[in-house]
């Protein structure tokens, strides 16, 4: 991608809860162009009027990524759905074009693939279980916590309505942390007495447990625990999608830089700044 030229965005799931907010916030940059939108309820109208953007383009919606990647772009974003949403990566990376992944739900083994095949068309995916900071620094800090502290479990918080458990946040954590060493357990999950499910799900040798319940939108914790001291770090988003504007926009103007498959947003970002 160069940086003379204004980077050209296509969003799917432009008008979901998520997706609209990010192209209210690309509209108001300098750098970046919103070229096209995918919305199978909203196929055929101009997104300006759909989302009441202030923007002098026309920004066509359509309801297939192949039609929408028609449009010549350089970034796709994808606010979808997890049945959907991996057909849709890969079809940009065959079209050369570089994905920024917000969607939640693909597995370990859905990343190895996509990363695959971005490799071999020497493309960049960034795959962001949470735009937030706040998860950001939730994760540096959990692996902080976690060199020192050997015994952890997470608690995935999300709406009742969430149809994927874990969510895409928690299953990024999980990665990560995995990456530092496995939880210990000190009662084997199989030797638990009862009903072993109430210990949750092991995911990358740690139990994560999942709470769908109303009232929530999003929360994240992960509790630590030592001989009489513990250590709780908790994320918990509002109903607005805004928090995740700032970080979805840094991802779109850092996905150029490298070839592959990146997870997370802090792997673009620089903390000695």
């Amino acid at each position: 991608m160069t940086t003379n030229k204004k980077i050209r965005v296509c969003v799917a799931g432009a008008t979901g809860w998520a997706g609209s907010e990010l192209c209210r916030g690309i509209v108001l940059t300098d750098d970046l162009e919103l070229v096209s939108a995918v919305s199978r309820t909203n196929a055929n109208k101009d997104l300006n009027a759909v989302l009441n953007l202030s923007h002098d383009k026309n920004i066509p919606i359509f309801g297939t990524i192949e039609e929408a990647l028609s449009v010549p772009c350089d970034v796709l974003v994808d606010y979808t759905k997890p049945d959907i949403a991996k057909h849709q990566v890969l079809t940009a990376i065959h079209q050369g074009v570089h994905v920024v992944i917000g969607t939640s739900g693909l597995s370990d083994a859905d990343y190895e693939e996509i990363n695959s095949i971005a490799q071999k068309k020497k493309k960049a995916v960034l795959a962001v279980g949470n735009f937030a900071i706040s998860v950001v620094l939730l994760n540096k800090f959990a692996e902080m916590a976690a060199k020192y502290m050997p015994n952890w479990e997470i608690i995935d918080y999300a709406s009742d309505r969430k149809i994927d458990s874990p969510s895409g946040s928690t299953l990024e954590l999980a990665n990560r942390l995995s990456k530092v060493r496995e939880s210990v357990k000190t009662v084997a999950i199989e030797d638990t007495k009862g009903v072993k499910e109430t210990r949750g799900a092991d995911i990358n040798g740690m139990q994560v447990h999942a709470v769908r319940l109303p009232g929530f939108v999003i929360a994240l914790e992960t509790i630590f625990g030592l001989e009489d001291e513990k250590l709780t770090i908790k994320h918990e988003a509002g109903n607005s999608a805004k928090p995740y504007v700032q970080g979805a926009l840094l991802a779109i103007r850092k996905v150029g830089t490298f070839t592959g498959l990146k997870r997370g947003l802090d792997s673009v970002m620089d903390f000695n700044d």
